[in-house]
């Protein structure tokens, strides 16, 4: 074998040699990439789970360190849930459902159905929200001195707008006075068209008569947006207006109640007389 067979032999082995590596290092390289590409399916993303923030930071925590009204909406809807859905933390759920509804107004509003459509709300979830907004709508009504006082149409439409503006289908809501005009309850009584003929006008007053109350104010909405009154509301608010008269309490108006409008049937004489 001359020197040059010897070098070309030696090349050979190197060139062996280096393509084993590369081979080696190729393998690596996708294993890793593999092994990433697995990561990346199993933690879609990043998620804040209540062990990951610091302890005095967890919301339960920091109820115990500045009481309720130094949380934030956020925090307090998450001791409310307690945990969120496998892969996020109850945090991550707690800001869903705000951004979702569109804040605390908006969760008010929404059905049952509709909040057990977001990821990590099961029926428990949800009826305990639900449950929760309610008892806090009743308490403004339960301290006598902060009731809400009804001196206009606007004051009525204004308590009832922001919630039944947005409804998809027809209600008929009551707001139940005592002898100042002050805001004792409110109640959804019936689900539907409004008319007098299927509607049981003395459900209206159920209430109104548990409560002793001096006097209602009848709300219903148009889901189509344009609160002009029907012949048939005009009909349905002479029906309410001579029950009353019967039962002593005194219909003080009727709303038809649209997204952004209100149409008082009292202002304009419609059905009073």
């Amino acid at each position: 074998m001359n020197a040059l067979d010897t070098a070309d032999d030696a090349h050979t082995i190197r060139s062996n040699h280096n393509d084993g590596a590369g081979g080696a290092l190729e393998t690596a390289s996708a294993h890793s990439a593999r092994r990433s590409a697995t990561n990346r399916e199993e933690n879609p993303g990043y998620r804040l789970l209540i062990c990951d923030i610091a302890e005095g930071e967890r919301p339960r925590e920091r109820f115990l360190q500045v009481g309720a009204s130094g949380m934030s909406q956020r925090e307090l809807l998450a001791i409310l849930l307690r945990h969120g859905p496998p892969g996020d933390g109850v945090m991550v759920l707690a800001d869903r459902l705000l951004r979702e509804f569109g804040g605390l107004a908006g969760l008010a509003r929404a059905s049952l159905q509709e909040l057990q459509r977001v990821r990590g709300m099961g029926q428990v979830k949800a009826i305990e929200i639900k449950a929760a907004l309610e008892l806090g709508k009743r308490m403004i009504y339960s301290t006598p001195d902060q009731r809400p006082q009804i001196k206009t149409p606007a004051d009525a439409a204004q308590l009832l707008m922001l919630e039944m503006g947005l409804l998809e289908q027809e209600e008929v809501r009551t707001l139940h006075l005592d002898t100042r005009n002050r805001v004792v309850s409110m109640s959804m009584v019936y689900r539907g068209s409004l008319n007098a003929a299927s509607m049981r006008i003395g459900e209206l007053f159920k209430e109104a008569i548990r409560n002793n109350c001096a006097s209602i104010i009848v709300a219903h909405n148009h889901p189509s947006g344009d609160p002009t009154p029907s012949a048939e509301d005009v009909r349905a608010t002479r029906s309410m207006v001579e029950a009353g008269k019967l039962l002593d309490i005194e219909v003080l108006d009727h709303l038809v109640i649209a997204q952004n409008s209100y149409v008082s049937l009292k202002e304009r004489g419609l059905g009073f007389g």
